[in-house]
């Protein structure tokens, strides 16, 4: 089953202007001719090529790289009168040489990215390599479009024969000038052509005077433009050798028609090669503009949009409020409801423009995540139906739409009605719009649908395929959000959109008083529906402020609960530290204790307290030891091995340091001229660079000579980033050149490389006389033989 999209679809949801972007962002006329007549594309195998084609030309453009189709213009015409036999004009056959050198030069640098472009590299393998004719072509004519001498030996020698026979009728004609009793014979003294002969303006008093052929007259007659007798000879010879040019000028054209009619087929190939190119890189673009994704499509049945942009509003450069629209589960249709301009009808187009953009293999507006089907068919009616060279009214042919829509509708369609049924009685037009939703339901279709009747509203609490959703209202500013609200009926807020478009505000105000009894039970019970539901969003909202600040809170305590527990370990050290002092003072004084009881031969005694007195400094060193690991215990992991030389982090001190020496769990390290000894437990990774030079005097010359180095000119290598100008005229390699230096300043290259070919050496020393200009430029230099000698010209870009 094909894909059935109504014309009246197209244009309800300005599907022509999506198209029209797309093809002005083309390069060239084949390019825009196809996006404008892009296609809707049967499978989702077809859908995902071209959505991966648009994917691999839009990566191209994110690295500043752009097709090379410079030079392509549509010959399709001149190509096809060619393939009959017929001869081309000279700008014809330039242009069809420009065309196969861009044919060559897409083709290379496609090739040259197959990896990352395997589908264009693919796609530019049915462009033509001709440049031997481009080369023929090219060496045939002028950069004035006339035909150069190169194109044959015989037009060469017809064209001297000429040039001779015009260098003698001119000496003699200046001869007979100066003739002193010819020269009052005339009217002024000068020559001219009159029909491709030499004549000169005799007095026609003189006519029996001056022997010739009479080639013209003034108006009044008095004047008669002569060859002179003597001039009848050479200008015959004159006119022979101009036919002769002229018939091999004509020979020539013919000849080059020829050769390019005999490859016709491959050149119409190539131009629709080229078209198909450029309309995928006129995609990317269109995607990169409208910060596109593509969802994912392939066996999906449920819609899931994230920030939603109107493609249009977007291209407008507008500023557009994105929205999520969802219809997951049961759900079958989405009923979206709220004041007038807020943004309902937006919203709407904005998911019927999507699926026929996803159809046509095109990036949709939508975020990361998204999902949506591939629908068969997508249906309208949005704006006013009425008609009247049928006699229809507003409600008439709006009803006709929806007949019409029901009757074609299946699995597989998305429906779009905007304020269905709504130009009638209220009751009896939700009773219409209920049915018609059902049954479109019914037969498989997703609806979308705005409204602003409240039975369409309360659907969603009696029936899970309908789901409410709302555009909001800013009470506040008496303004829409434009915001897009799901699971919730909206007010039409009708007067306030009244009052905000300056209708006077005592109408206004009476217009509320009548409002609050005018509502039936169903309005009065949806209204207190939503007011609660008002109330409990702001509940939750004020619950989820309390429980961020309760969060905060926590975070705060969490903070202070640590710095508390440091400062319970640093004053636990301090105090075990002073323990540890204590103990040796005390370990000192019973040393000479000892030594006085010794002196009193109480030798057990002795050793008894030494005993004791030394087991309590031991345990106090051990406390405050414990206490010192445990305050600066690392958080970082250890470095896998401890060398002697390795830059560490010592977690006492808060800094880097260098290991000296390593004995078993102890290092000596130093900080600066510090050293220390220090549990290899308080190392950890270095948190900075090791210096690499302790004495940074001895570098001095070093330093300067690559301070010097850096600043002397080097020399310019050639490089991959290039332009190729070749069968350009001149105007045009210029402007060729000047984007390419400018794209080379833009993404940061430091040297390029222009191809121009040797030919006459008009184009070389143009765009050499330019780059001597150029701010772009530092210097420039003729290739090397290796690089393509004189033909090419390399240059070094400014920083």
């Amino acid at each position: 089953m094909s894909v059935q999209i109504a014309q009246r679809t197209l244009e309800d949801l300005g599907f022509a202007q999506v198209l029209s972007a797309l093809a002005h962002r083309c390069r060239t006329a084949p390019g825009k001719e196809r996006a404008s007549a892009r296609p809707f594309l049967d499978t989702e195998d077809q859908v995902a090529d071209a959505l991966s084609l648009v994917g691999e030309a839009r990566s191209l453009a994110q690295e500043q790289f752009s097709l090379p189709l410079g030079g392509v213009s549509d010959l399709r015409d001149a190509v096809n009168r060619a393939s009959k036999g017929g001869m081309l004009e000279p700008r014809d056959l330039i242009a069809s040489a420009q065309l196969l050198y861009a044919f060559a030069r897409t083709r290379e640098a496609l090739e040259e990215r197959e990896e990352a472009v395997p589908m264009m590299a693919t796609l530019s393998r049915r462009l033509p390599m001709l440049e031997a004719l481009a080369s023929r072509i090219d060496r045939s004519f002028e950069p004035d479009g006339t035909i150069s001498d190169r194109a044959s030996p015989d037009l060469k020698e017809a064209r001297d024969r000429a040039s001779g026979l015009h260098r003698r009728i001119k000496s003699r004609l200046d001869e007979l000038l100066h003739d002193e009793g010819f020269i009052p014979k005339l009217r002024e003294n000068y020559y001219t052509l009159r029909n491709g002969r030499y004549v000169v303006p005799v007095v026609s008093n003189y006519r029996g005077e001056v022997p010739g052929i009479v080639h013209n007259a003034s108006q009044t007659g008095q004047t008669l433009f002569i060859e002179p007798q003597a001039m009848v000879g050479l200008g015959n010879d004159l006119a022979i050798a101009q036919s002769v040019v002229a018939e091999e000028e004509r020979r020539i054209l013919q000849e080059l028609s020829n050769q390019l009619g005999k490859e016709s087929d491959r050149v119409l190939e190539g131009l629709e090669a080229v078209a198909e190119l450029d309309e995928a890189e006129g995609a990317a673009l269109l995607a990169a503009d409208l910060d596109a994704t593509t969802p994912e499509f392939k066996g999906v049945e449920e819609l899931t949009l994230r920030l939603l942009r109107h493609p249009l509003l977007a291209l407008k450069g507008t500023e557009v409020v994105p929205n999520d629209v969802l219809l997951s589960g049961e759900a079958r249709a989405l009923v979206v409801s709220g004041p007038n301009a807020g943004g309902k009808t937006v919203t709407l187009t904005a998911v019927g423009l999507c699926s026929l953009m996803l159809r046509c293999g095109l990036q949709i507006p939508v975020s990361a995540g998204s999902r949506m089907p591939l629908y068969r068919s997508v249906h309208s009616t949005v704006g006013d139906s009425q008609d009247l060279a049928q006699g229809l009214s507003t409600f008439s042919g709006h009803v006709a739409m929806l007949r019409d829509i029901t009757a074609t509708v299946s699995k597989g369609s998305v429906v779009l009605i905007d304020e269905i049924a709504a130009d009638t009685d209220p009751r009896e037009g939700a009773a219409i719009a209920i049915a018609v939703l059902e049954e479109l339901i019914e037969k498989g279709a997703v609806v979308l649908v705005t409204t602003h009747l409240e039975e369409l509203k309360a659907l969603a609490h009696m029936d899970k395929r309908f789901l409410n959703a709302r555009v909001g209202f800013d009470a506040k500013k008496m303004a829409p959000t434009y915001r897009l609200q799901l699971g919730a009926a909206g007010a039409s807020s009708a007067i306030e959109v009244a009052a905000r478009m300056g209708l006077p505000a005592h109408i206004c105000q009476r217009a509320r008083d009548l409002s609050l009894n005018a509502g039936g039970p169903l309005a009065k019970a949806l209204a207190a529906a939503e007011e609660e539901r008002r109330k409990l969003s702001e509940e939750l909202d004020r619950a989820r402020a309390d429980a961020a600040a309760v969060e905060k809170l926590r975070k705060e305590l969490e903070a202070q609960k640590q710095a508390f527990e440091r400062d319970r370990k640093e004053k636990m050290l301090r105090f075990n530290e002073d323990v540890a002092a204590a103990s040796e003072h005390a370990a000192s004084e019973v040393k000479e204790l000892l030594q006085a009881l010794r002196a009193q031969s109480n030798e057990k005694a002795a050793q008894e307290a030494r005993a004791a007195l030394q087991q309590r400094a031991e345990e106090a060193a051990q406390r405050a030891k414990e206490a010192r690991a445990e305050l600066y215990q690392v958080v970082a992991p250890a470095p896998a091995t401890l060398k002697v030389g390795a830059w560490v982090r010592h977690s006492g001190f808060d800094k880097d340091v260098e290991i000296l020496e390593l004995h078993g769990d102890e290092a000596l390290v130093a900080a600066g001229v510090l050293k220390m000894r220090v549990p290899v437990t308080e190392l950890s990774g270095s948190r900075t660079a090791k210096p690499q030079q302790k004495f940074p005097e001895r570098n001095k010359q070093e330093v300067a000579m690559k301070k010097a180095t850096a600043v002397a000119p080097a020399e310019i290598k050639a490089t991959n980033f290039r332009c190729d100008v070749r069968g350009m005229r001149a105007d045009e390699a210029l402007t060729e050149v000047e984007e390419f230096l400018d794209q080379g300043m833009r993404s940061g290259e430091e040297a390029a490389l222009i191809i121009h070919g040797h030919g006459t050496g008009a184009l070389k020393q143009a765009i050499r006389d330019y780059l001597a200009n150029s701010p772009y430029i530092r210097m420039f230099r003729p290739g090397e033989s290796h690089e393509g000698g004189d033909g090419v010209t390399v240059v070094a870009l400014r920083a």
